[in-house]
Order: structure tokens, then C-alpha cells, then sequence
């Protein structure tokens, strides 16, 4: 196959396609679809950790053709938020889903301060929610009675890009310190030895002990949610690039390791590498997010002279695998269609699977303009 011919067209299939929905959709934010239309979060549900995402495609979009359509949807999308930065039960860990893509995305882009006020705002929030006793971001809010209070998981490595840039913005070390900890923390209870990853893993909020771990959103405790496995892969290079600490680079390609063999060979990904055998649910976001991180991986690698860029291309190769099996096997290329990714799954255990989901498409995108070079990195 010719890598570059096959990246070209099928961004252009997606700038095609994506130029008719996000007409249709300008004024929503969506998480799935109902019938092939867009459903829109930004009314009562606008604390939702995934708000970002429709934004940020519309960053990737304003930075792939210059069309100010994208721009405008994606400062709409940018001002709704600022409802959730002011409630405070609506704040979790989840800042930088929610404010990479739409207000420090923004920030990068056009310099705009009101964006660069939004994007410091939301990191001093994830900053608050750092337990030093355990050394661990904070997940979940509860109801008050402190039962999640030391519940960490591991989606949070993707949200320390937001301290990271906190850091390179201010020179304020303790964005710095908070992130590392916290992804410190992360290697050592969250990665097992076969480089598998815990969804959730909680400590004793007063002391900081570790207590126990939970299956979260995988098939059981114990198991392997590839979603899970992906925000660590992801998540680590991401730290890596960031800091250029060898160890987290070491931690990625750990777990990349065992998610590249756990691949099935049509590069389709189960919810669970551990589901029952008899299971075939799938979920196409794990795909999508591994692929962006086994990318950066690959990219990482190439500057490391000769041995490097031997070990690079086996990170590439699985990561065009998934990509190219999603495309032909799991997007919707209908114009009418306000989707591209099928079969993505929230959590094993919820009651429905295999639908669109906003954050499926947008990492598609992201990993496709990786290969072709028109990729703003957001992260």
C-alpha cells in the first residue's frame, strides 16, 4: 500500500464529509448519534467530560483548510463551556478533554487571552484536585460523603497535557510537579508487569496506602479495558514528549507492546482484550486512540539514530494496521451521515454498544493528519 496516497485521500474524504456536518451542526455539541444526526450536549449536559472533542475536530479542520467556518463553531463550542468552568460539581479530572481542544487549542492558534484565561483556569482546577498524601489527581466527584475520594484512573494521563502547558506557559514548577507525580503514581500502580493497565485503582485518601483496584468500564477486575490500554499508551508518550523522561517513553512502549499483541489480525479492537471468548463487541475509539499514541511513539523513536527508527516502524506499522482497518472496515463515508466511526462502546457493561461516539471521530482525525502532516497538536 502507499502509505502517503492512502493518508491523502482519506483526509480528503473526511474534509469532504465533514464540511456538510459541521454545517448542519454549527450550533451543537455532540456526543452521538440518533438516526445518523448529531444529538447536542450543550444545554443541562454541558458538563459533560467529552465537550471538547466537537471542538477540537473543528480546530483540526480550521488548521487543515483555513475555512473560518470551523474556527467560528469551535469558539461557539469554546464560550458554552465556560457554564462548566463555573460549576463546581461539574469539574472533574477530565479538564484537559474539555480544555485542550477548545480553549487552549484556541490560544495556539490565534493568541486570543480570554482562551489562555479559560485554558489556566481549568488547569489550576485539575492542579486543586491533587492529593499529596497518595500523589494522584483526584477522578471522580461523589456526593459528599467522600466514597471517591481517593479513586484515580488512568483516562487522567491524558489530561496532565493540560498542566504540562500550564507549566511552559507560566514557568510555575508546580504544574510540573503535580503532573509527574501523578504520572509516577500511574506507572507504578496502574501498569501491570505485562503491561496491561488498571482502570481504576484507589488509596486511602488520608494516608495515601494503596487500597484496591476495579474493572471500571473493562469486562471485570483484573481484566483489560482497551480503552483503558490506549488513554496509557497514549498518555505516556505524551508525558514523554512533554518531560523527555525515559521512563514514561519505557512505560509506552510497554503497553503498546501488549496492545499491539493483543491486536486481533483484522485490527478490529474488542472493548476487553480479556471478554469472554464468545464476546465479539468491539470499540472503535481504542483503535482510533492507540493509533495517535503508537504514532507518537514511532515519531519519538525516529530520533534515536539507526536502532531507533528500526524499532519506529513496528509502532507505525501496528498503528496504519488499526487506521486502515477502520476506515475500510468501521467509517461511514455517507455525506448524509453526521458520523465516521461505528462500533464504538462507552463501557462493557452498559446496556447499549457499538455506536458513535464524538471522541472516536475526533482522535480518526487527529491520527490521519498525523500521517499527513496538517495535524495542530493539541495535546
Amino acid at each position: 500500500m502507499d502509505e502517503k496516497k492512502w493518508a491523502q485521500e482519506t483526509a480528503e474524504k473526511i474534509k469532504r464529509k465533514m464540511r456538510l456536518v459541521a454545517e448542519r451542526n454549527r450550533h451543537k455539541i455532540p456526543y452521538t448519534t440518533e438516526n445518523g444526526v448529531f444529538d447536542d450536549w450543550s444545554g443541562d449536559r454541558i458538563c459533560w467530560w467529552t465537550n471538547g472533542f466537537w471542538g477540537g475536530i473543528m480546530w483540526q479542520l480550521y488548521h487543515a483548510t483555513k475555512d473560518e467556518l470551523y474556527r467560528e463553531i469551535a469558539l461557539e463550542n469554546e464560550e458554552k463551556l465556560d457554564v462548566n468552568l463555573m460549576t463546581a460539581e461539574g469539574m472533574n479530572h477530565d479538564s484537559g478533554f474539555r480544555w485542550l481542544p477548545t480553549a487552549v487549542a484556541d490560544y495556539r492558534v490565534t493568541g486570543n487571552k480570554a482562551s489562555f484565561n479559560r485554558g489556566l483556569l481549568a488547569a489550576n482546577d485539575l492542579a486543586g484536585r491533587f492529593n499529596p498524601a497518595g500523589q494522584f489527581i483526584r477522578a471522580w466527584n461523589d456526593s459528599g460523603d467522600g466514597s471517591k475520594a481517593g479513586w484515580a484512573i488512568i483516562d487522567c494521563m491524558m489530561n496532565l497535557p493540560l498542566l504540562y502547558w500550564a507549566y511552559e506557559e507560566t514557568c510555575d514548577p508546580r504544574y510540573l510537579h503535580i503532573a509527574t507525580l501523578h504520572a509516577d503514581t500511574a506507572a507504578k500502580y496502574f501498569i501491570r508487569e505485562d503491561g496491561s493497565a488498571n482502570h481504576i485503582v484507589a488509596f486511602d485518601p488520608v494516608t495515601g496506602a494503596f487500597s484496591d483496584t476495579f474493572g471500571g468500564q473493562g469486562y471485570a477486575k483484573g481484566s483489560s479495558w482497551t480503552r483503558g490500554q490506549a488513554w496509557a499508551l497514549y498518555g505516556f508518550i505524551l508525558s514523554y514528549l512533554h518531560t523527555r523522561n525515559e521512563t514514561y517513553l519505557n512505560t509506552a512502549k510497554k503497553v503498546a507492546n501488549y496492545f499491539i499483541a493483543n491486536t486481533p489480525e483484522n485490527g478490529l479492537i474488542p472493548v476487553d482484550f480479556r471478554q469472554p471468548a464468545d464476546c465479539t463487541l468491539e470499540d472503535s475509539t481504542a483503535s482510533a486512540i492507540a493509533a495517535c499514541g503508537l504514532l507518537e511513539i514511532a515519531r519519538a523513536l525516529e530520533e534515536k539514530g539507526e536502532l531507533g527508527a528500526t524499532e519506529s516502524r513496528i509502532y507505525h506499522s501496528a498503528a496504519l494496521k488499526l487506521l486502515t482497518a477502520l476506515s475500510e472496515k468501521r467509517c461511514n463515508w455517507d455525506d448524509g451521515c453526521d458520523h465516521l466511526l461505528e462500533k464504538c462502546t462507552a463501557a462493557f457493561h452498559d446496556k447499549t454498544h457499538e455506536f458513535a461516539i464524538i471522541y472516536g471521530d475526533y482522535y480518526f482525525i487527529e491520527a490521519v493528519w498525523k500521517l499527513t502532516g496538517e495535524e495542530l497538536f493539541i495535546w
